[in-house]
């Protein structure tokens, strides 16, 4: 059975549910490398670098080109600066100063941000009922911070990022809009992901100088191999697969599940702990959700 019969043949639902648990288990995987001897920068930086090499091949071997319009490319490169650079930083260094658990709650704050950027880039006009969401998502982040207890100023710092690392996606998100309308959403991916990936890798040129290779086990590289070609590649293909069959809103239902999921893994693996406060602050983030209809969530 050929590659493509055989994806088809897939649900779109079993799809979604594998989009989501590989988006979800990043925030684990992420904060397990940059704990075990990479720096956060260049654990940024080579993640997207090999995920935007490897997403090319995969547009080719679909027979696309990653190659987009000069308007459309430099669209692509600025809000790649935003949504891939400015990001990464900050979801890397979230995670440094609080723990996957507590990052991947906050990022339950996604679909809020994006229907914000979304009316002041005018397109969309929100209700009063947004409005409301968006204060209750943020009511909930509150709770998440307060409940960080004994570890309040280095948990701070981390939502404070891991916020800013929901704002600047929500930003790329809506800004490549036009540009997934005329190209495959995969090709604008790819393009994003080598020019981000390349820009990460100058901006952590001297910690990749001096990282000391031999220093991370195996386990953190095989973090980062995770992070870039799970995560973000076949995460990315799944994905884009399943939302062309079943459609945006229909995939924002699983998408929605990624906060939770990413908490529960945290627990699981990295044996972190969440206080009640921070559960209760999840679960405020999940009602601020549902009360404003949802939300496409993406990769972090």
């Amino acid at each position: 059975m050929a590659s493509g019969e055989r994806q088809r043949s897939v649900p779109p639902e079993v799809l979604l549910l594998g989009t989501v648990l590989l988006w979800s288990f990043n925030f684990t995987a992420v904060r397990y490398g940059i704990t075990h001897g990479i720096a956060p920068l260049a654990y940024a930086g080579l993640r997207w670098l090999t995920s935007g090499v490897v997403l090319v091949a995969v547009v080719a071997a679909r027979g696309g080109s990653p190659l987009l319009g000069r308007r459309d490319l430099l669209v692509v490169a600025l809000a790649s600066v935003v949504g891939v650079v400015l990001n990464q930083v900050a979801f890397a260094y979230s995670l440094r100063f609080a723990t996957a658990s507590v990052v991947a709650l906050v990022f339950g704050t996604l679909p809020v941000f994006v229907s914000i950027v979304s009316q002041l880039a005018g397109h969309e006009r929100l209700r009063r009922r947004h409005w409301l969401a968006t204060s209750v998502s943020f009511g909930g982040v509150a709770l998440v911070a307060a409940g960080s207890g004994g570890g309040l100023h280095a948990d701070v710092g981390g939502i404070l990022l891991a916020l800013g690392t929901t704002l600047s996606f929500a930003v790329y998100s809506v800004a490549i809009v036009p540009a997934m309308r005329r190209h495959s959403p995969l090709a604008v991916n790819a393009a994003s992901c080598v020019i981000g990936g390349v820009l990460l890798c100058l901006v952590a040129a001297p910690w990749l100088a001096a990282e000391p290779w031999s220093r991370p086990p195996g386990l953190a590289w095989g973090a980062l191999l995770y992070s870039g070609l799970g995560s973000i590649v076949v995460g990315n293909v799944f994905w884009f697969t399943a939302v062309n069959r079943a459609g945006a809103g229909r995939s924002a239902l699983y998408a929605n599940l990624q906060p939770f999921l990413g908490a529960v893994f945290g627990l699981a693996v990295l044996a972190e702990h969440l206080h009640g406060l921070q559960l209760a602050g999840g679960a405020v983030i999940a009602c601020g959700i549902v009360l404003g209809g949802g939300g496409r969530l993406s990769t972090a």
